[in-house]
Parts: C-alpha cells; structure tokens; sequence
C-alpha cells in the first residue's frame, strides 16, 4: 500500500518553482526570480575570436606583464623595510618626512604594477575623507584580489591573517600598511581584533584609515550579500566606497565556483586593458540606534551602497557559500534554490544547534508521518514555529497544490548544515523513504530525494536508476547507490541528470574538517561568531 500511495504523490512532481527571492534596491522590496545570478558563481565562455586572442597575447604581453609585475613587488621591498625598520605597532609616531617620501615611492611603484597589468586608468570619483572624518572605509562588492587596488592608492590599514606577516617580500610589503592582524590559533583573536579596530578609529585621525571589505567573501558583482558587523561595531562614521570593473569580459571576478587564481590572473594580463572605478561616497555618521546595533548599521550602509551600485541586495552570507564550494557528486547547480532556503533557516534560527543527532532525530520525525502532506499551518506547528512571512516562505519552496512532504524539508537542512557530508544526507534521506520490507525506494522517490539535495525542480532519473538497478528489481537500497557513486561520481553529467552543467568549484573541499573554509578574499574575518548576529538585521525595520 506505501508504494502505489507514493507513487500517487510524487509522479509528475515540480518541486523548487520560479518563486520570488526577498531582495531590494533603492531601499525598495522587489522581487527577482529564483532563476537570478548565484553570487558565489562566476563562469566564463570565450568567442572562436577571443580565444584566439587570448592565446596570441598568451605568448606575447603575458610574460613580459608578469615578470614588469613581480620586479616591481621586488623593487617596493626595500623601501617597505626601510620604513618599517624600528617603528613600533602599537602606536602611531608623527609622519616623518622621509617616511612621508617612502610613502609616495611606494604608491608610485605599486601604480606602475597595476598599470603594467592593463589597468591603464583609474577612474576615482567622489572626496575621500579624512581620517579624523570617517575612521573606516567599507568597500564593496568584494570580487577579487584587484580589490587592493585601491588599499595601494591609499595605504590605508586593513585586516590580515596574522600568517601573512611571516610570508617572505609578501609579510614586509603588508606590514608597512600597519594592518590589523588576525590569529587563527588565538580563539580570543576576534574579540582583540575588533578592540583594535575602537582603539584606532577613536584616535582623531592619528591612525591611517582601515578599509574593510563588509562582505567577508569574494562575489561576482551581482548583488551586495550580507555584511558582516565587524566594521560597524565601533560606532564610529564611515565612508562607503564601490568598486565597479565596467569590463567587456569580466577576467576579474574570483569566487568558490569558477575560474581559480592563477587563471584569473592569467586571463586579466592577457586584456589589453583593464578599466576600474572607484567612488567614495558621502561620510555615513550612525545614529544612537546604529551605534547599539550594529546589525543595523551594516544593513543601513549596505542599502546606500546598493542604490549608488544600482544592484539588489541579498541577505546571503559567507556561511552560504559554503553550499557553493562543496565537491562531489551532488555539487550544487548554479540555480539551486538551496541557497534561499539557507538563509530562510538561518533567518528563523533554525540552523542553530543543528547536530547529526538533531537531524537523525527530525528524519524519525518525518518518517513517523508515512509521507502524510502537510499544510502551512500543518508545517508551522511541525517547526515550532509562528506563522511568519518566513514560515510560508520555506513552505513555498515545498508545496505541490497547498501542501508538502516534511521529508523534502529534512533533506534540505542536512544539505546547509552538511554541506560537505552529501553520503550522509542521501543515507539520511534513504532511512526516511526507504520500504521497511527491504530498506530500498522505488524511482520516483530517488527522483524525489535528488531534487530536493540539489534544490532544483527538475532531475531526469530514468537513465540514472536504470544503470543503477542492473537487476531490474525496480528499486534499489542505499548500498546499491553508494556502490554506483564509487564507479561512477559524474553520474548528473554522465546520464544528463540535469539541464545545465554543474560548474567546476575554484576552492574544492570534500572533508568534514573543511566544514569551516577561510574566504577567499584578501582580506580576514574579524566579525564575533555570534549565533543571533545574522538574525539581528532581519529583525529590524527599515524606514
């Protein structure tokens, strides 16, 4: 009787529709489709023409880019040491005029780096601020190691992972900008990092500026995602600055799934030219109200950045992104609605505390309902949870006409909270649909459970279950998959499971250890891990 009631329910099923995602610009709500821009995705495709191109200018600028490029860092390394030889890190000494005149050599040495690279121009409008005016610089988006672009025409401070310091060329040229370090070994470091930060933006401008790039991460420039509050836990004014790369081909973007470092530096050397621009924005002074909440005043200063970027805003964070490096056979598809519930759960709490015996726990649960659907309400009281705009949200990502499996709903939080544990959740998902006869599911409910890891509304598993059960036994147990996997882990690409391809990540990790990656942006995180930081600025009205 369970099978032909399943098979009833999930035929023809479409899960994942082309639902609205919560975004604004201009300070305005509005609506993009689910089908928008993965910010954690950057692919290139290349015309007959520019691939020819690129390898003519291979053999030709390339090199001699590259070499004018490291020479210069060489040249700089001198002068940086000179200038940091005695000079103390826990105070600011008045500028002397020959450390004013290494100042400008190095600005001078790292402006013909850049313009050996093809960044003939740089475009800058707006009037910086003063130190005494605006403490902190936040710039966003955050897209590549270009970013520090502009952190050499200032040398303004930033934050570092205090390894850096200890790299050979690299960790004198970083310590001249008087950074503040961040040490992975020191659990206290976070707390010290963001004291430092008060200390010099409470100076009156007898520290340099410190530039922070809010976002924490590296995106493709799609949207602004979620800033972190470290920047704006001083209370102190800042100043927004946006970077825009208004290039043909963007070579520039460098993000968890795409083109990796080398390649990216290797394509933008190949351009004739890069363009930048640069514009800071006017001085933002907090109100009482920010200077309590710094949740606040991050998602204040990140709407003003929108609107000058004319991009929308999605409360998509680092944390997210981890959906989008995960390797293996279930990568995620640069559509996949995962990410969008991610940030629902995170916004309702719903990660918090989420261990492998909560999940096994909430799978007995689902199990116990025998795949009885359950409505919104229904869902509601099954989270413990208030009927909220978010609530009905999750749902909709779910429900077939008004109701849904909480089965699906199981399988996709493992997914966020596992991102790197895919084995896991299949097996968990297995339990939760699995014939208590024989431990194994039938093919629509493999349909079922791949959809729902992969968050998509589309998986063509014909072919797939097929080749799995050579037997013709017309189900298969989790075993059987496992065993295909090993022979097989392309399987989405190998059976044309899916309409796209899946991209290739540019960081890839596969461990549990990985479960917690650095970003890949230059620049550290320094923000408190804080379970209800993420869920602060949510819980604010904008006016």
């Amino acid at each position: 009787m369970r099978r032909v009631k399943t098979r009833k329910m999930l035929i023809a099923r479409m899960r994942f529709p082309n639902r609205k995602l919560h975004t604004a610009v201009d300070g305005e709500d509005s609506g993009v489709s689910a089908h928008f821009k993965n910010p954690f995705v950057h692919e290139l495709r290349f015309t007959p023409l520019q691939k020819l191109k690129i390898a003519v200018m291979t053999v030709t600028l390339f090199p001699v880019r590259l070499l004018f490029a490291a020479f210069m860092m060489l040249l700089a390394w001198p002068f940086a040491f000179v200038a940091t030889v005695g000079r103390s890190e826990d105070a600011v000494e008045p500028l002397s005029w020959w450390r004013w005149l290494v100042d400008l050599v190095l600005k001078a040495i790292m402006r013909a780096m850049w313009f050996s690279g093809g960044f003939h121009w740089v475009s800058v409008k707006g009037r910086p601020a003063l130190p005494s005016e605006a403490p902190i610089l936040t710039m966003a988006p955050h897209s590549s190691y270009f970013d520090a672009i502009p952190v050499t025409m200032t040398m303004a401070s930033i934050v570092m992972k205090a390894e850096s310091k200890d790299i050979p060329l690299w960790g004198t040229l970083v310590k001249f900008i008087r950074p503040v370090f961040v040490s992975r070994s020191d659990q206290d470091s976070r707390r010290k990092t963001v004291e430092e930060i008060k200390r010099r933006a409470c100076s009156d401008g007898e520290w340099p500026q410190i530039m922070i790039f809010p976002e924490g991460t590296c995106t493709n420039r799609s949207c602004l995602i979620e800033f972190k509050p470290g920047a704006f836990i001083p209370g102190v004014p800042v100043q927004p600055v946006v970077l825009r790369y208004p290039n043909e081909m963007d070579t520039i973007s460098w993000t968890w799934q795409g083109p990796g470092a080398f390649k990216i530096l290797w394509l933008t050397l190949c351009q004739l030219h890069n363009s930048v621009e640069i514009e800071y924005l006017p001085t933002y002074t907090p109100s009482e109200e920010e200077k309590k909440d710094p949740a606040l005043f991050a998602s204040n200063v990140r709407r003003i950045m929108a609107k000058a970027l004319g991009l929308p805003i999605i409360d998509y964070s680092f944390e997210d992104c981890q959906l989008a490096m995960a390797k293996g056979p279930l990568r995620l598809p640069r559509h996949t609605c995962l990410l969008e519930f991610a940030r629902l759960v995170r916004r309702l709490g719903l990660k918090t505390g989420v261990t492998d015996e909560v999940l096994h726990e909430e799978g007995f649960r689902a199990r116990k309902l025998c795949g009885s659907r359950l409505d919104v309400k229904g869902f509601s009281q099954y989270l413990n949870q208030p009927m909220t705009e978010a609530v009905q949200d999750i749902f909709s990502l779910f429900e077939e006409h008004g109701k849904m499996d909480v089965r699906e709903y199981v399988i996709a939080l493992s997914v966020v909270c596992r991102p790197f544990r895919y084995l896991e959740t299949i097996k968990l998902a297995f339990r939760m649909f699995e014939a208590q006869e024989d431990g194994a599911v039938v093919e629509e409910e493999l349909a079922v459970i791949l959809k729902t890891a992969l968050g998509i509304g589309d998986f063509a598993v014909s072919d797939l279950f097929r080749a799995i059960d050579c037997q013709d036994k017309g189900k298969l147990t989790f075993d059987d998959f496992c065993q295909f996997l090993e022979n097989c882990p392309d399987f989405a690409e190998q059976y044309h499971c899916l309409s796209e391809p899946i991209p290739q990540s540019s960081r890839e990790a596969t461990s549990p250890s990985e479960s917690q990656p650095s970003t890949n942006g230059f620049c550290a995180d320094f923000s408190p891990r804080d379970p209800n930081t993420h869920d602060a600025a949510h819980s604010k009205k904008q006016d």
